[in-house]
């Protein structure tokens, strides 16, 4: 071998040496640059009181499929148990991270000990609407006396919300028949006839006229001072973690200010995220615009309790005993998320 082309190896050598070093260290860069991007990817458990693609959930799942999310480093993974005050249940007990539930439901927990608040309200007038059969003559909650009313569950909102609205009649929960009847019997039992009304959701108002039945849908804002969906959180996470609750909070509130801007345009993306309404999308777009208008709007600041009227509200469960004994308002909400 001659010097000359011993001395071409050498250095051909000493070249891809170095590239290959220079390539590991680009290597080693890259993963641990990725290692890093998945430590600040923080995964959560959302827990919601209902199948997630129930279109009250809009803002939550527009807010995780465009990427809002995961723009804030959190990787948002979705449970649905059953109904909002198990939500509130399973929060306290470390079951899960945030949760959805009504602006009502810590009033109706902590009293029993159960330590969650309200970290941001999606909207300023009632997500509860009564919904009952045109043909069923009922004017008023005094008319529901004897009636067959539906409801999510037991464990949900919902069923506290119609012993209010039964309430604002001088009527209890034993002069009506109240069935549990779950996300689909609730509105399908009211269409078949076997109910003559339902406390639930806009949503199933429209299923309900999709059916071909006529109804009337009266939010129940009109009998009592309810309240929209609420982000949950308990005690524990709001003081352990509240920068994760933060950032959660500002993506769905985002999403939340797009649907109220415009409904047309987030129901196409709606439709896009959840596509089992492929084909829905103008009924998609009447349930969100009924949203914008009927149910988010009335808040000074996006997101934020008014505290006036939690406690009015709270008086009323208090007046008319849907629960025992007050709560500290303070105890019940905080605002300190909402920017």
């Amino acid at each position: 071998m001659s010097s000359k082309f011993s001395e071409s190896v050498r250095h051909f050598s000493a070249r891809m040496s170095r590239r290959l070093a220079m390539a590991g260290v680009l290597g080693a860069a890259a993963l641990a640059a990725a290692g890093t991007a998945r430590a600040q990817t923080q995964q959560i458990t959302f827990l919601l009181p209902a199948p997630a693609n129930m279109i009250a959930f809009a803002p939550l799942m527009l807010a995780d499929k465009q990427g809002y999310y995961a723009k804030e480093g959190l990787s948002v993974r979705f449970i649905t148990v059953q109904g909002g005050a198990e939500v509130g249940k399973q929060l306290a007990a470390g079951n899960g991270d945030l949760g959805d539930g009504l602006g009502d439901t810590p009033i109706i927990l902590r009293q029993n000990g159960i330590p969650i608040k309200g970290v941001a309200l999606l909207g300023g007038r009632t997500l509860h609407q009564l919904v009952t059969r045109a043909d069923a003559n009922i004017k008023t909650p005094a008319d529901l006396k004897g009636k067959t009313i539906t409801v999510l569950a037991y464990q949900d909102t919902s069923f506290y919300a119609t012993l209010a609205v039964l309430a604002s009649a001088g009527l209890s929960r034993n002069d009506v028949h109240i069935q549990a009847a779950g996300p689909a019997g609730v509105w399908q039992q009211v269409a078949a006839g076997k109910a003559q009304a339902l406390v639930g959701v806009p949503e199933w108002g429209f299923d309900v006229q999709n059916a071909g039945t006529k109804v009337v849908m009266t939010s129940t804002d009109k009998y009592f001072p309810g309240m929209a969906q609420a982000i949950l959180a308990s005690d524990k996470t709001i003081a352990e973690r509240p920068a994760m609750v933060g950032k959660f909070v500002h993506a769905t509130l985002t999403a939340l200010a797009e649907i109220m801007k415009d409904p047309a345009a987030a129901a196409k993306a709606y439709v896009a995220a959840v596509p089992s309404y492929k084909g829905h999308e103008a009924e998609v777009q009447k349930v969100l615009t009924y949203y914008a208008t009927d149910v988010y709007p009335g808040q000074a600041t996006l997101g934020a309790f008014d505290p006036a009227r939690v406690e009015k509200l709270q008086d009323f469960y208090v007046k008319e005993k849907v629960v025992s004994k007050k709560t500290d308002v303070k105890d019940l909400f905080t605002n300190q998320f909402v920017k």
